[in-house]
Formats: structure tokens, C-alpha cells, sequence
């Protein structure tokens, strides 16, 4: 979980682990798959191969999908090419810790191992490699629909104020929460069952203990690879949809359940809450409004997604061969 990022990343980026599989593209020939064969797409300059697309048909099978797989796997490609080629040109980068982590959690989420998770990529004809390069992808496409939520997704102050005049000049309420974030380490290379299920037992014995934010520090102590964060302050609608139903249902000075995530074993505390209504609150609350659910946020991240795409596809020069 990174509360850092901004809502729509951390929808799209959980989206990443919770989906399916998938291959990857290339970008560029400085980037061109190992193995690539053919060349059967160019895409701004970018070549996808023969050898790309039969790994992606590997994928769809994978997922038991119908229909000319051949076509759709194309079209992916060429949509995820896009993605690539768009991230380069924003600067953004994934690291491949990151990715590691996603992939990883991936694997526990699915009942497996990291090493038999690598099997069945190979096994399937995708590969482990194909399948990194596909969370990379998706994971840095979120942080650039965020990106573009900040920028055209938020209706401007002055909207805001019209709407609020039209309201009798009353502003929308929301609650703060000032939130702890409590890590509990599980490495990618020592992650199994058993690893993670110890790391619960320790994060159950700290949260039994809890008392106040201020001391969670003191009582970690002796416990290996704990982080302890503090998030500061965040609007309810800036909750990520994995986390806002515990949060909302855990007092002050509580914490929330653990969840398994990509770095480990986690938990949230809760230090403190205030209700809170000014003119950025309403800023937020008016954009948000009818995304207030999971549901709904997927619904407007798919939206803003599918436009994005399609400005993309309309400046690009796509070859099919």
C-alpha cells in the first residue's frame, strides 16, 4: 500500500495484483525482447514481434478468454506500447523493487510461491519477465491517469464555490484522519505462507499492546524488520479502496486488521480524527461525488483511462504488418 500516491494510481495500481497475468511489449529497439522474432507491429517507432504476440495469446488462454485471440492480443499490445511509450515521455519510471513486490504479492495472493508462480509463467508460455514488464506497465499507466485526474478530473476552485453559493453557501463536510502505517518486512526472496503467517502473529501481538501512536515505536522494539510510519493527515476520499472500509470502522487510538501486502504484513493505526469542511475539502468531495464507492472509483478510473488511451492512439503512428 502507498498512501502516496494519489487515489486513481493506487486503484489502477491494485488492479495490477488482483487481476490476471500478463506478457509484456517492448519499446523501442534499444528495449527489444529477447526472443523476438518477426516484427509485427510498429508502434511510433516501436517494435512488437511475433514472439510478443504469442505470449500474449498464452496469456488470454490463461485467463480462458474467446473470441480471434490472435486480434486481441494485438490490440493489448499495441495499447500497452502506447502505456510505454507515454511513461518515457512523463519520466515516469517503476522501479523494479516495486515490481518485485507486486509480483511477489501476486504469488501469495494466489496460494503460491514466487518459485512456482515462475513456473506457471513458464510453463503457460508467458514468463516471468513478460509478466514484470506488464505490472510495470499497468502499475506506471495508474500513476498517470492520477496524474490526469489531478489535472482534469478536479472541477477548479471557482466551480466549487458556485456550488456551494447554490447550496446556501454551506460547505460539504468530510473526516480527517490521521493515520500510522505499521510494516511488518517479509523479503521478496524469504516470502511463503509460513513467513507471512509468522509476520501476522507479530503484528497481532503488537496491535494487542497498542495504546497511542506516540508509543507504537517503543513497543516494536526487538522485533526485526518492523517500519513504522506516520501518514499525517488524509481525507476520507483519499482513502485507497483496500484500506477505507477498516479505517472508517477502527476507533482512535485502534487499529486496523492486518493485511497482506506486496512489502509484507501491515497494519494502520488510527491517532486521530476531526471533521474538517473548507474550500479544498469541497473541492474534493464535489470531484468525487458518485465515485464515493469502490465501484465507483474503478468506473471513473476506467473512464479517464479509456480517454487517455484514445488521445494516445490518435497521435501515434501505428503500423500492422
Amino acid at each position: 500500500m502507498m498512501f502516496a500516491r494519489p487515489l486513481f494510481a493506487s486503484i489502477l495500481g491494485a488492479a495490477v495484483c488482483l487481476t490476471a497475468l500478463g506478457t509484456a511489449v517492448t519499446l523501442d529497439p534499444a528495449f527489444a525482447a529477447s526472443g523476438g522474432t518477426e516484427v509485427k507491429i510498429i508502434v511510433s517507432g516501436n517494435a512488437i514481434t511475433s514472439g510478443d504476440i504469442q505470449r500474449r495469446v498464452a496469456f488470454l488462454k490463461l485467463q480462458r478468454k474467446g473470441g480471434n485471440l490472435n486480434q486481441i492480443a494485438r490490440q493489448e499490445l499495441t495499447d500497452d506500447m502506447l502505456k510505454r511509450v507515454e511513461m518515457k515521455t512523463r519520466g515516469i519510471n517503476i522501479s523494479d523493487q516495486e515490481v518485485d513486490q507486486a509480483y511477489a504479492g501476486f504469488a501469495t495472493r494466489n496460494k503460491m510461491s514466487v518459485t512456482q508462480l515462475n513456473q506457471l509463467m513458464n510453463q503457460a508460455g508467458i514468463t516471468p519477465d513478460h509478466f514484470k514488464k506488464f505490472i510495470m506497465v499497468q502499475m506506471g499507466w495508474g500513476r498517470l491517469v492520477s496524474a490526469r485526474f489531478r489535472s482534469d478530473g478536479m472541477i477548479s476552485e471557482q466551480d466549487a464555490v458556485q456550488r456551494m453559493l447554490k447550496d446556501g453557501g454551506k460547505k460539504p463536510v468530510a473526516t480527517e484522519y490521521h493515520l500510522q502505517q505499521v510494516i511488518f518486512v517479509v523479503p521478496n526472496s524469504k516470502r511463503s505462507p509460513a513467513a507471512l503467517a509468522k509476520r501476522r502473529q507479530d503484528a497481532n501481538a503488537v496491535r494487542s499492546r497498542f495504546q497511542t501512536c506516540d508509543t507504537t515505536r517503543q513497543q516494536a522494539k526487538g522485533i526485526i524488520d518492523v517500519t513504522v510510519r506516520d501518514l499525517g493527515r488524509i481525507i476520507e476520499q483519499q482513502l485507497p479502496p483496500e484500506w477505507a472500509k477498516d479505517i472508517k470502522a477502527t476507533g482512535v487510538n485502534r487499529t486496523t486488521p492486518p493485511h497482506d501486502t506486496e512489502k509484507g504484513v501491515e497494519f494502520l493505526a488510527v491517532c486521530a480524527t476531526r471533521q474538517v469542511s473548507d474550500d479544498r475539502v469541497a473541492q474534493l468531495v464535489f470531484s468525487m461525488e458518485g465515485v464515493d464507492s469502490a465501484a465507483g472509483q474503478e468506473k471513473k478510473a476506467e473512464e479517464m483511462s479509456s480517454k487517455y488511451l484514445e488521445e494516445l492512439r490518435k497521435d501515434a503512428k501505428i503500423v500492422n504488418r
